[in-house]
């Protein structure tokens, strides 16, 4: 089995757990682009989908530090858990230990920028008001007057997990739906 990170900073994976973001968008590498001859993207989705990194149908374990829920477990496990990298880090964790996992729905591949208003919501943007959308950051809500569209916070949101530009670069993305199973 697989695994699947989300920025905890950004509370994605609390959102993930609630049923609140059954989406994820991933950039397709330029690596496997390249794969089909691809300098500009040609229309290749068949191709690219059959190479993404997760399949419709695939369980995937939903990645959290062994900290978030290690009193589930029985000793002598427990104890070797503490004492591992995973403890306080979930890129350590191993897959088959996650208590959270979901299932990939669907797969499209698409330009960063063609995310729709209801896939930004999908996506952990919050609509806080008549004409306001929000995200959680660092243990708060973070609110802008100029965030009063979902794309532009969700522009934002992209921007802090991915890096300064990388809405701007506008790149081509997995976009994957899920839905929670365990």
């Amino acid at each position: 089995m697989k695994k699947i990170m989300f920025n905890d900073t950004y509370a994605l994976t609390a959102a993930v757990l609630n049923g609140s973001k059954t989406q994820t968008r991933r950039i397709v590498s330029d690596k496997l682009l390249s794969r089909y001859g691809h300098n500009k993207y040609n229309n290749r989705t068949d191709d690219l989908i059959r190479d993404a990194p997760f399949k419709v149908g695939e369980i995937v374990a939903v990645a959290q530090p062994y900290k978030a829920f290690y009193g589930d477990f029985k000793e002598p496990l427990r104890t070797e858990l503490i004492d591992s990298a995973g403890f306080m880090n979930k890129m350590f964790v191993k897959a088959e230990l996650m208590l959270h996992q979901i299932e990939i729905t669907g797969i499209r591949v698409q330009r960063l920028q063609d995310i729709s208003d209801e896939d930004c919501l999908a996506e952990g943007v919050i609509k806080y008001a008549n004409d306001v959308y929000t995200y959680y950051n660092h243990g708060k809500w973070l609110f802008h007057a100029d965030l009063d569209t979902p794309q532009k916070a969700y522009a934002d949101l992209i921007n802090r997990i991915s890096g300064k530009g990388t809405w701007e670069r506008n790149q081509w993305v997995f976009r994957y739906t899920f839905k929670l199973t365990k």
